[in-house]
């Protein structure tokens, strides 16, 4: 309230100080704007841009003046602005056959941790605490709600997992109803949801639902998704069209991570979903900043603009006939309209 009584102060004494300014031009016009007596169109919106640069400032000025000074210590974000990674892993043996890449010929494991190092590459980590999941015939928690990276890559990179489990068929869904059950108390829209497989069997029914804190969800696939490879007496190769499936059912995005990376829209989409908008951020500091510095840019500006294109009026001795004949035809202009309007002056 004080700042913005000051500033309210500011805009009358201003008003009154325009007005008196306008007064003693107006004495003198012709000597400063020659003939015709008028400075520029634009130079008539000089006076507003004054007092409005002056009382923006003013106000600017005591509001930080007011507010408690501001401590800059090093950057630590809040636990309730962070994100959640949230990491569901195909580790059936079929995940170690050498048939992804560009040259097919890393492990779909390998492949599936080139991906995420590029993920991690391009995407701001210090926002998000990650949880691995890994599945194969069942669910098991690997790591839960970490910040250090260096375990995430450990497990990607030859952590035999799948001897944690008995020999059996894929179930991806007991992956995701794990996953949903560790992402249910968390914030609404603070999570995003990776599942990385080769493929397998999906049924038509059972589909775990996903709680409100999932923002996001991408099915990642890797393997060779038109030649396979045998293994425990099957043919395995990525299954396409059950990951583009799932990633419907999951009402997000399949990604064919056999060749590419993640696309920088998709992690940019990512990062962003679930986000506020950064202007709710903002404070009355900042808001005082930004009016501080546009009114003193305006401020500082006009007595250069005013110098150079305040009025085309040039004064001194006209050297071409052209500039001569101009000049007498403005001043019997000014000559008559003053005889016809002497009250005007």
């Amino acid at each position: 309230m004080v700042a913005e009584l000051a500033a309210l102060v500011i805009f009358v004494v201003a008003i009154g100080a325009e007005m008196l300014h306008s007064w003693r031009i107006r004495r003198i016009a012709p000597l400063v704007f020659g003939p015709t007596a008028r400075p520029a169109y634009w130079a008539r919106a000089v006076p507003v841009l004054r007092v409005l640069a002056l009382t923006g400032l003013c106000w600017g000025l005591v509001t930080l003046m007011l507010l408690p000074p501001k401590i800059h210590a090093a950057e630590t974000i809040p636990e309730d602005e962070m994100k959640h990674l949230l990491i569901v892993l195909d580790v059936s043996p079929s995940m170690r056959l050498e048939d992804a890449g560009e040259k097919k010929e890393k492990s779909r494991m390998k492949r599936a941790a080139v991906i995420m190092e590029s993920f991690f590459e391009r995407a701001n980590m210090n926002r998000y605490r990650t949880s691995v999941i890994a599945v194969y015939n069942e669910a098991k928690m690997v790591v839960e709600d970490t910040k250090d990276l260096e375990v995430i890559h450990n497990i990607f990179n030859d952590l035999p997992m799948h001897h944690a489990f008995i020999s059996g068929e894929t179930d991806l869904f007991s992956g995701l109803k794990e996953a949903a059950e560790l992402a249910k108390p968390w914030n609404p829209r603070s999570t995003t949801l990776l599942l990385i497989s080769d493929g397998d069997t999906v049924p038509g029914v059972g589909m775990p639902k996903m709680p409100v804190s999932v923002a996001n969800e991408v099915v990642i696939g890797v393997g060779d998704s038109l030649k396979g490879s045998f293994i425990n007496g099957h043919h395995s190769r990525q299954d396409v069209s059950t990951l583009r499936q799932l990633a419907i059912r999951l009402n997000g995005t399949y990604h064919n991570g056999n060749e590419k990376h993640l696309s920088t829209d998709l992690i940019d989409q990512l990062a962003v979903g679930g986000e506020e908008n950064p202007f709710e951020k903002l404070t009355r500091r900042e808001y005082a900043l930004a009016i501080c510095g546009l009114s003193a840019l305006i401020y500082a500006l006009i007595p250069w603009l005013l110098h150079y294109w305040g009025t085309g009026w040039k004064p001194g001795v006209f050297t071409s006939r052209k500039e001569r004949a101009q000049a007498r035809r403005e001043s019997e202009r000014a000559r008559t309209t003053k005889q016809l309007h002497p009250s005007a002056t």
